[in-house]
């Protein structure tokens, strides 16, 4: 019987971190069927390897592509990077379960513009992702905040026992549907109010359900390590996989400070179950907001609901322009979107080189001007941070960006070249892949992913994206 696709003479960089090795490597229905010498087999294709690298699919586990995945189900930003699973949900941000009368609350506008929030249960979210058939699969969390948003009029106090309790069964309700855990921002000024007495019964759940916590940390700033504390507290309290959602050293003041922040992580890691995920840049992108406003950094607007024609420009600029201060600005402004430029190179580097750090790319594909990572993160710690600066190893670099990711989601048969796993698969020549994507030019498809295989379909090859083969990937039971 002969095989639906034969890779020939590749180096398989399986994703476990094991050392790569030349091989064959044959597909059937929706698995890599065998890896070996395959040379007498026959296939419906076959794929010369020439000197080029087989990896597992990329899975990127810290998106916002909640609702873009639905409207622009090609997903070509991620697909062209040689990503085949992403994880939506992020910060506290989920499209889903929400019911919303008015705009959507910052930061609940990411995802988009109201429109966009029509999914009332995590059922009605899945069954749009299923209709829609991504080119990439999708595991989803459910955000903290926008569980607030369901119950609460007003967000500057903490919850009451009444709206805890509805955002408990909310929650309870979307795991139980198929959704992989909780995601919580409590940086963001929509959720800053609750205290740790509110997220610990809804983290209590997902340790109960065995699922995951992701947390966007309440202060990465000077209050990084007190708020490590936090996470890792309610995360054991809970007996909940924890992960630190893109572990920084905020503010030229916390600079240096990585090996504390990743020590603290270490110890943790001795007794809980964590990891963090990081992005390999030195500015970040999200929301304006006053509070990070310092006057000395240099904050890059992408976006402006009231005054759209100030993007592509700095805040200093703008607050040139307008005669006032930059915090003057920055209310004239918002609601708006903004690059900061607020890390350390040397601490992204420490971060990233980390045993337990995971990549995410954290980009925003609803900002019209987007942080270049949302096309080149996986690019760039493949040609850069791997190749070029030897940060690490290229077995290291992939387990990173597959195998680790998969273990800690919980994602079966994902993320691994192994016999039985799911076929998804990226062809990586690392001669010619570079991330090309730049501030200036952030929607630029990276050189050297030469073919992406999602459940056992090319999905992408020469540029273009073939097939459209995603699935959602719900939670699956301990």
């Amino acid at each position: 019987m002969a095989f639906d696709l034969l890779f020939h003479a590749v180096t398989v960089v399986d994703g476990s971190g094991a050392e790569p090795y030349v091989a064959d490597v044959a597909i059937s229905g929706d698995r890599i069927a065998a890896i070996g010498n395959l040379a007498d087999q026959r296939a419906q294709r076959v794929i010369e390897g020439n000197g080029r690298c087989l990896m597992p699919g990329f899975i990127d586990v810290h998106t916002h592509d909640d609702t873009t995945l639905i409207d622009q189900p090609q997903m070509l930003a991620k697909i062209s990077q040689g990503v085949t699973t992403v994880i939506v949900g992020n910060c506290g941000i989920s499209a889903s379960p929400v019911s919303l009368s008015g705009p959507p609350p910052d930061p609940l506008n990411l995802l988009g513009a109201q429109e966009a929030f029509i999914y009332p249960t995590f059922q009605h979210y899945a069954d749009a992702v299923e209709r829609a058939c991504p080119s990439v699969n999708v595991a989803a969390l459910i955000g903290h905040t926008a569980l607030r948003a369901n119950v609460m009029a007003q967000f500057d106090r903490p919850a009451t026992a009444e709206e805890l309790a509805q955002m408990c069964v909310a929650l309870q309700g979307a795991l139980d549907d198929g959704a992989i855990g909780l995601s919580s921002g409590l940086a963001y000024t929509n959720a800053k109010q609750a205290p740790a007495s509110e997220m610990q019964p809804l983290v209590d759940i997902i340790g109960a359900e065995g699922a995951l916590y992701t947390t966007h940390m309440r202060n990465e700033h000077d209050g990084l390590l007190a708020s490590l504390d936090e996470s890792f507290t309610t995360a054991r309290h809970a007996g909940a996989d924890l992960v630190i959602s893109h572990l920084k050293c905020a503010g030229a003041g916390n600079w240096g400070r990585a090996s504390l922040a990743l020590a603290a992580l270490e110890k943790a890691a001795s007794e809980q179950s964590c990891n963090c995920d990081c992005y390999p840049y030195s500015r970040s992108s999200t929301t304006l907001d006053a509070w990070r406003v310092d006057g000395q950094m240099e904050i890059y607007i992408t976006w402006s609901e009231p005054h759209p024609e100030m993007a592509r420009q700095t805040l200093q600029e703008i607050a040139a322009q307008w005669g006032v201060d930059q915090w003057q600005a920055t209310e004239r402004l918002r609601p708006a979107g903004a690059i900061y430029s607020m890390m350390n190179e040397d601490d992204v580097r420490t971060i990233l080189a980390h045993p337990l750090a995971m990549i995410g790319s954290d980009g925003l594909p609803s900002d019209p001007n987007p942080h270049p990572r949302l096309w080149g993160t996986f690019p760039r710690v493949l040609a850069h941070y791997c190749r070029d600066l030897q940060l690490f190893s290229l077995a290291e670099a992939v387990r990173k960006m597959t195998g680790m990711s998969a273990a800690r989601f919980r994602l079966h048969d994902r993320g691994a070249v192994r016999e039985g796993a799911f076929a998804d698969l990226t062809l990586v020549d690392m001669a010619r892949i570079e991330d090309v994507a730049t501030y200036s030019d952030p929607c630029r498809q990276a050189p050297g992913i030469d073919l992406v295989v999602v459940n056992g379909v090319v999905s992408y090859e020469d540029g273009e994206v073939k097939g459209r083969q995603g699935r959602l990937l719900k939670r699956q039971p301990l």
